[in-house]
């Protein structure tokens, strides 16, 4: 009797066992795959495929823009757009300097003018740094003339005429790339990781 009870518990706890076993496999096959096998599964975030950080504007306030004050609204908007400054300093710009910055206008007869005016004062110039910031700022900043510029952009609200538009920002990468060497050495420029480039520019 005693050998026959043992048998008898001994199949209900292997039955129970296949039992729990099946009721397992059931409840894990509701998750997905990924979930399952870890961090190395299709789940895992592909750093490869994060925007690429590198990209590099010139943006430089006027001397309309320094002398009427408006230095720490520019560069509250491009803050607030999730940009990173990574130069910035204030000058005053030699004729020399100019000559190269505006090599495709030297042949302008508005030219001297122009010298005049960027010479009248001092400049805030500056670099920012983020996921297609050229052509964003270029947006930001607005059209050339004032009165042309929308409303929100930094000429459509701060710009009086199209010789006084407050800013100047570089119109494409390479164009960046050689106004950036123009106007900063390598060692002015500060390389600093934000806190919060994963919320701001991961996909």
């Amino acid at each position: 009797m005693i050998m026959l009870q043992r048998c008898i518990f001994k199949k209900f706890i292997q039955a129970v066992h296949s039992r729990h076993q099946d009721t397992t496999k059931g409840l894990l096959s509701v998750f997905p795959t990924s979930l399952l096998n870890g961090p190395t599964a299709a789940g895992q975030r592909n750093t490869s495929s994060a925007p690429d950080l590198t990209e590099q504007t010139l943006i430089a306030v006027k001397p309309d823009g320094v002398q009427r004050r408006l230095v720490g609204k520019i560069i509250q908007r491009f803050e607030q757009r999730g940009f990173k400054l990574v130069g910035l300093k204030m000058m005053r710009v030699s004729d020399d300097l100019l000559a190269q910055h505006y090599c495709e206008l030297r042949a302008k007869p508005f030219y001297p003018s122009v010298l005049q005016y960027m010479t009248s004062g001092p400049v805030v110039v500056m670099v920012w740094e983020g996921h297609n910031v050229v052509q964003t700022s270029r947006s930001m900043v607005g059209l050339t003339n004032p009165v042309d510029a929308s409303p929100g952009t930094v000429r459509g609200d701060y710009g009086t005429h199209v010789s006084r538009n407050v800013v100047h920002a570089s119109d494409s990468l390479e164009g960046a790339q050689r106004e950036i060497k123009l106007w900063f050495q390598g060692e002015d420029l500060v390389t600093w990781e934000c806190c919060d480039r994963t919320s701001l520019c991961e996909p």
